[in-house]
């Protein structure tokens, strides 16, 4: 079989128009607190929000099904699909289209970002099924890709740019014995692009092994919006500096040089004890302790159709980075929800929302 790329599909940005939002019910009470109702009813409020601008579809294990149903609006679409956890930007396929508006779908192999060598739980065999599951369910092809990665590992501009990070891609635990080359061939090939620019590490604490949806992202081509501290103290601090030097004298597809604007890291937040003691002992590798430090990101955000829908978590920094988001997107209305409950799980809205492009067919 071609690849998506010999076969003329490519993944739009994700402010192109979307025929609609996918996401994963969460469940798993050894990584969200409290039997799972508190990040239950944060995932509900960002697929109500969604729902406001475009459809949502929700994926949903039998057991939760009449729960999910009962909590989401009307307007949410609610399938049974069985799953390992609850992030879609992760195990759900990254879709493509074609220069005749036809839908097709990558589907990359995932171990639990790291596998048995650094993976959070195990098994993970119905993670890896979504994305299939999803193109089954949409009757569009199918690309399985020969790659170990994650839908939060990659960003794109849509016109020939990849954005990725060596921490993810060039890993052990993922792809071992993979030369950068190789790696940087099948993403392009899978995601119908010419160009990768890499990054290195990820935010720090990042138990995704330093996606880079929780660094940087293109807002617009040329453009990227990165993670930013002026406090060296920080360990963010080497990190950002180092990405902005290697995006000051990048180019992407087109030839043209990157713009960067900034975005505050969030203030400092730890997991606390009341916390740590509504989590279920589990067998996982899979840490939630009193005191560790939260690996928060406003970068974590979810472009809609007319709307960003991006996280805040009651800090000081929240206000500018509104300011900084409606900046960027003053075509948009900017929806900030209050996203701790999903942070604590080891993400936010991007990581739990997977967009699907507006074909010919919808």
């Amino acid at each position: 079989m071609n690849t998506p790329r010999e076969n003329g599909f490519f993944m739009p940005a994700e402010w192109a128009p979307h025929a609609g939002t996918w996401m994963i019910w969460p469940e798993r009470t050894d990584n969200w607190r409290l039997g799972a109702k508190p990040a239950q009813n944060a995932f509900a409020e960002v697929a109500s929000t969604i729902s406001r601008f475009e459809p949502v579809t929700m994926m949903v294990s039998a057991k939760q099904f009449a729960n999910a149903r009962q909590k989401l609006p009307a307007a949410v679409r609610v399938v049974e699909v069985s799953t390992n956890d609850s992030w879609c930007r992760d195990t759900g396929a990254s879709f493509l289209l074609n220069h005749e508006g036809k839908l097709a779908g990558t589907d990359w192999i995932f171990n639990a970002w790291g596998g048995l060598q650094r993976g959070l739980y195990f098994p993970w065999d119905l993670d890896d099924a979504v994305a299939a599951k999803m193109l089954e369910i949409e009757r569009a092809p199918r690309y399985r890709a020969p790659l170990t990665t994650e839908g939060g590992a990659i960003h794109v501009d849509g016109e020939g740019t990849v954005l990725t990070t060596e921490a993810c891609l060039l890993t052990t635990d993922r792809n071992p014995g993979m030369a950068r080359a190789d790696a940087e061939q099948r993403l392009q090939d899978y995601l119908g692009a010419t160009k990768t620019i890499w990054l290195g590490e990820g935010v720090p604490g990042d138990e995704t092994g330093g996606h880079i949806d929780n660094l940087a992202c293109f807002i617009r081509p040329g453009t990227i919006l990165l993670t930013w501290t002026d406090d060296s103290g920080e360990p963010l601090y080497q990190v950002c500096r180092d990405a902005a030097a290697r995006l000051e004298t990048a180019r992407d597809a087109q030839g043209r040089g990157i713009k960067i604007e900034k975005i505050p890291m969030p203030t400092p937040m730890f997991f606390t004890e009341e916390e740590e003691s509504g989590i279920d002992a589990g067998t996982t590798g899979m840490v939630r302790r009193a005191g560790e430090r939260l690996a928060a990101s406003y970068v974590n955000f979810y472009i809609a159709n007319g709307a960003i829908i991006a996280p805040c978590f009651g800090v000081p920094t929240d206000e500018p980075a509104q300011r900084i988001l409606q900046s960027n997107f003053p075509d948009r209305e900017i929806i900030m929800l209050p996203a701790r409950e999903i942070l604590l799980g080891g993400g936010n809205i991007h990581c739990i929302t997977q967009q699907q492009p507006q074909s010919a067919k919808t």
